[in-house]
């Protein structure tokens, strides 16, 4: 029998809610504000048909281009061949979230100013650069503190 080439194939595990999820979207979804320029993460939500997402745009991140009173405009790259082409999608705003994909380096942007306003204060030079993960240090396993075991099988018995 032929499988179908339809709009939503194969998307019965990508589109269904997740576990005590189901019902009605929320109203704590719809009083998100978003604004142009944010970064946004595509996640389809199964409750709302409307302003969904092709199956290729869920779970992608994109750009924030054009916002309306119930929906927004993404910018998503998408690879076709050889380059990568702009899409531009217009999803209602049950079908996206901020991204969380710059939070870290937000927090360090501000650990690193609060060090560099510390270090000016004292006259002291600091480095707000990030390192590398060195290897752990070197030890040696002694025979004293680790004795070697002999394992054997449990033996079989019966209780009846």
């Amino acid at each position: 029998m032929p499988h179908s080439f339809g709009y939503r194939a194969r998307t019965r595990h990508m589109f269904k809610r997740g576990f005590k999820e189901h019902g009605p979207v929320k109203m704590s979804t719809f009083l998100i504000n978003y604004h142009v320029g944010d970064i946004v993460d595509i996640k389809a939500n199964a409750a709302q048909q409307k302003g969904m997402p092709h199956k290729y745009y869920h779970g992608r991140t994109g750009i924030v281009y054009n916002v309306t009173p119930s929906a927004v405009g993404v910018i998503v790259y998408k690879v076709v061949g050889n380059r990568y082409l702009e899409k531009r999608v217009n999803l209602r705003v049950e079908h996206v979230r901020h991204s969380k994909c710059r939070q870290e380096f937000l927090d360090r942007v501000k650990t690193n100013h609060e060090a560099h306003v510390k270090a000016k204060a004292t006259g002291e030079r600091v480095n707000l650069k990030r390192g590398h993960v060195l290897p752990r240090e070197a030890y040696t396993v002694t025979t004293t503190d680790n004795v070697p075991q002999t394992m054997v099988p449990v033996p079989y018995e019966t209780t009846i």
